[in-house]
């Protein structure tokens, strides 16, 4: 990533932008039983008549002015008609949703065999708001997609409970993805076409339909590709990596019966929240971009995971010891050689974890962001039993620290990890 122009260090002369973030909300799912509809059951049975969608008045113009094109300030939009902003993400609604909202909840779920029940408890797990029983608010394709989880139950592939695990994962995934892009989007025309943040994301309405269809192929390129390496971590590697975490293990420790081994990092910078607090929001925003930025390229190179971050951490995996050594390293050196980022203090620990909801668990990852906590600015710190792990690889320095007693764990040795021999991992 090239480094940003002079401006951005200086964070005295940045002017401040507002950012608009769109909350992830939580939302609570009943157990998941699936129930068919029942014929000829009244409660599940579809509305009779269907209520058209008001207009929005607000009237809307591109130009600086805030008024429709050639009007006067006095004049106002005719009664009853659209603003062309709202005709714009008409348009880009019906394009999305495969046609016109013409169904209500009831008609969806019956359509597809299902209780409001049950229907609502996908819909939920997809993270969608909850709808009245008159809210036209659905379209022929909405019914397919519930039709196509259910027939998955139906046919055996999936239990319910899977189902609906399945489908969650796909409703917070899309749709942290999507604040994202549109983030990312506004934030391009703020700087390039010089407008504010509130005109940048009324244009970009204007702008998606030509950004659609190469987003959406991306998205599918790239989730073959990931569900690709996600078969290849599979059977055969798991059972070598839990073989190869055997090593200097007695067999009794805490993540002896979690199912998989993996070398589970942390990142954290120092200092972020004295920083934070000195910055103005555009400043804070390109750091925490400039950051995850950097931790994501390192670890993709040297062929770990990126498991999440959460403001100034990032908590990673690799497969092996030596590939979470080389991600640490690489993080480390890279955070000390940045001239805008602080240093970070980086933690590495090859143990056993569960992985569930798309992240991961167990005394391992525990214990990773406590040696985290103890690490000094610009180092990397590792137990012992991964010191054990990495002693007889020629590329690792590994420097026996003082005892620390930590909670949770008691005593532990905590062992400096430096580059030996070797490059390290290479970035283009």
């Amino acid at each position: 990533m090239p480094s940003p122009p002079d401006a951005v260090v200086e964070t005295a002369t940045l002017e401040a932008a507002v950012l608009e973030t769109a909350a992830l909300d939580t939302v609570s799912v009943e157990p998941p039983v699936l129930e068919t509809s029942v014929a000829g059951d009244p409660a599940h049975a579809p509305a009779a008549t269907h209520q058209p969608i008001p207009h929005d008045p607000a009237p809307y113009d591109p130009t600086p002015g805030g008024r429709p094109a050639g009007t006067s300030p006095s004049e106002a939009p005719p009664t009853g008609t659209l603003s062309a902003e709202r005709l714009a993400a008409k348009a880009l609604e019906a394009r999305l949703l495969g046609g016109e909202r013409k169904l209500r909840r009831r008609e969806v779920a019956a359509g597809a065999g299902l209780s409001l029940l049950s229907a609502r408890k996908l819909w939920r797990a997809l993270g969608f708001p909850n709808l009245g029983d008159e809210d036209v608010a659905f379209t022929e394709r909405d019914q397919a997609a519930l039709s196509t989880v259910v027939d998955l139950v139906r046919a055996g592939k999936l239990t319910e409970e899977a189902a609906i695990s399945v489908t969650r994962a796909i409703g917070q995934m899309t749709d942290r993805m999507v604040v994202w892009q549109i983030e990312a989007l506004v934030e391009d025309m703020v700087h390039r076409q010089g407008v504010s943040d509130a005109v940048a994301r009324k244009r970009l309405v204007n702008q998606l339909p030509s950004l659609v269809d190469a987003l959406e192929e991306m998205l599918v390129y790239s989730w073959r590709r990931q569900l690709n390496a996600g078969v290849q971590r599979l059977a055969v590697r798991a059972e070598a990596g839990l073989q190869a975490s055997e090593e200097g293990r007695e067999g009794d420790e805490d993540d002896a019966p979690l199912p998989l081994a993996r070398a589970v990092g942390f990142a954290d910078l120092v200092s972020y929240t004295s920083l934070s607090r000195r910055m103005n929001e555009k400043t804070l925003a390109q750091l925490v971009q400039r950051f995850e930025n950097k931790c994501a390229e390192i670890i993709s190179v040297g062929g770990g995971r990126l498991v999440k971050t959460v403001g100034d951490e990032v908590l990673y995996i690799a497969e092996t010891p030596a590939a979470g050594a080389e991600i640490s390293l690489a993080l480390s050196q890279a955070f000390t050689e940045d001239e805008i980022l602080p240093q970070a203090r980086v933690a590495m620990v090859w143990g056993r974890i569960l992985s569930r909801l798309g992240d991961i668990y167990g005394p391992t990852v525990n214990l990773a962001a406590r040696l985290t906590a103890l690490a000094d600015p610009g180092t990397v710190l590792v137990d012992s039993m991964t010191a054990a792990a990495l002693e007889q690889d020629e590329r690792f320095v590994l420097v026996p620290q003082k005892a620390e007693e930590v909670r949770g764990f008691g005593e532990i040795h905590p062992v400096l990890l430096q580059r030996g021999s070797g490059r390290g991992l290479v970035l283009d």
